[in-house]
């Protein structure tokens, strides 16, 4: 079973209609036994890096979270999901992210002729043999909407970056630990190609 942690922070409709269309087993909850029991769990997200890491506190989520990812279960995060497992975010002084990963997220510089938040699709290059990429080609068009950028601390982690007015890690891998920047749930067939990849990591019957 694949949870999708449920944290009041959108998008987690639209991820649970893709995996089931990919015929997954998916349960969307904020209980902590379901995910700490899952086979593979998702966090997804679009909102505010403040608010979101407040609400997951308030649940006690972000423990929760930190044991999965230490456990070794397959964890996913999906846009602001990507950025509250690192460090911190130029959205939100002061506020300490999850810190699973290492690296910051910053506000996409203003540029003439770029609409911020960058919303639509761009390509992707892929580098360090990413297994989320499996299948997937080369300069593949993928869905953003975002305002901030994660700059990972370790380039090694980057599995895919991209380019709005400045160079975008766009997808990492750690271990267990997976994110992307984009929307797989909304990015048509490279999206459910990435998603299929996720679903089918050893760790866990999906």
């Amino acid at each position: 079973m694949i949870a999708i942690i449920d944290y009041d922070a959108g998008n987690i409709k639209s991820v649970e209609k893709a995996l089931l269309y990919l015929g997954q087993e998916v349960k969307i909850t904020s209980a902590p036994s379901e995910i700490l029991s899952a086979d593979k769990v998702i966090l997804p997200g679009v909102g505010a890096f403040g608010d979101a890491m407040e609400k997951l506190k308030e649940r006690h989520l972000d423990d929760v979270i930190r044991k999965v990812t230490e456990k070794g279960a397959p964890f996913l995060g999906i846009c602001l999901g990507l950025q509250l497992l690192f460090e911190r975010s130029d959205e939100a002084k002061g506020v300490e992210g999850l810190g699973i990963l290492k690296g910051e997220i910053c506000r996409i510089p203003a540029c003439e002729g770029l609409k911020i938040p960058h919303m639509g699709w761009n390509s992707l290059h892929l580098e360090h043999n990413g297994r989320l990429f499996k299948n997937v080609d080369e300069q593949a068009y993928v869905y953003f909407v975002h305002s901030y950028y994660l700059k990972a601390k370790d380039e090694n982690i980057v599995k895919a970056s991209t380019e709005y007015g400045v160079h975008i890690h766009a997808s990492v891998e750690k271990g267990n630990v997976f994110a992307c920047q984009f929307h797989p749930e909304k990015s048509s067939r490279t999206g459910l190609q990435i998603l299929k990849n996720f679903a089918e990591l050893e760790g866990g019957k999906g």
